[in-house]
C-alpha cells in the first residue's frame, strides 16, 4: 500500500510539471551583418580624421528594434518582445563606419583614445533608426543621420550634412526589419564615406 501511494505522488508531480507553463524561447538577437570588402573605384580620403562614436537620441539607447505603426499613429515607438540588437544601434553603427572609413582611409582613422592629432573630426548623429509600416503587410527601413566634419586645427565647420536612406523590408516581421535596417546602414555608411571622401581635403602644414 505504501508503495502504492509513493508512486502515485511521483505521478501527480509528473502531471503538474507538463501543465506548467511552457519554457519561452530564447530572444533572437541581430547585429548589421559583417562589414563589406572594399570596392575597388571607393573613393579614398587623403586625410587624417578622429571618428567619434555615433550619438543617438535617448529612446534608441536600447537593444530593441524599434518599429511605427504609420498607418495607425507613426508618432508612437514601439518594439519587438523576442528580437533584439546584439548592441544599441549607434554602438552597431559606430563600428561598422570606422571599419569603412579605415578601409576607405589613406591619411588615418583615429578614435578618441588615441594621442595623435587629427586633421578632422566627423559627428554622426543618428535621427531615426526604425521599421515604418505604412500598411500591415508593407514596411520598410528607414535611416536618418547628420554628419559634421570638423577642421581641427581651425575648430571650424568643414562641411554638414543630413543623409536620408529608406529600404523596403522583404518580410511584415522583425526578420525583415532586421535586414531591410542592416541594408539601409550599408547605404547610409557608404555615403558618409564618400561625402567624406570629398570634403576631408588634405591640411596643409
Amino acid at each position: 500500500m505504501k508503495n502504492f501511494i509513493v508512486v502515485l505522488l511521483m505521478a501527480l508531480m509528473l502531471g503538474a510539471c507538463s501543465i506548467g507553463p511552457e519554457k519561452k524561447d530564447a530572444a533572437a538577437t541581430y547585429d548589421l551583418g559583417a562589414s563589406p570588402a572594399a570596392a575597388a573605384n571607393q573613393p579614398r580620403i587623403k586625410a587624417s580624421v578622429l571618428v567619434h562614436a555615433v550619438a543617438a537620441p535617448s529612446w534608441l539607447e536600447s537593444n530593441f528594434i524599434v518599429y511605427r505603426l504609420n498607418y495607425h499613429d507613426g508618432a508612437r515607438q514601439l518594439t519587438y518582445a523576442n528580437s533584439r540588437w546584439a548592441a544599441p544601434a549607434a554602438a552597431l553603427l559606430t563600428q561598422r563606419l570606422r571599419a569603412q572609413l579605415a578601409a576607405a582611409s589613406d591619411g588615418g582613422i583615429l578614435g578618441i583614445a588615441d594621442s595623435a592629432s587629427a586633421d578632422y573630426a566627423l559627428r554622426i548623429e543618428l535621427e531615426e533608426f526604425s521599421q515604418v509600416f505604412d500598411t500591415t503587410e508593407a514596411s520598410r527601413a528607414v535611416v536618418v543621420a547628420r554628419a559634421s566634419l570638423v577642421n581641427v586645427a581651425k575648430r571650424t565647420l568643414q562641411a554638414q550634412k543630413t543623409f536620408t536612406v529608406e529600404k523596403p523590408a522583404s518580410s511584415a516581421n522583425a526578420e525583415g526589419g532586421v535586414r531591410a535596417l542592416a541594408g539601409a546602414s550599408g547605404e547610409l555608411i557608404d555615403a558618409v564615406v564618400a561625402w567624406s571622401a570629398a570634403n576631408a581635403v588634405p591640411v596643409k602644414k
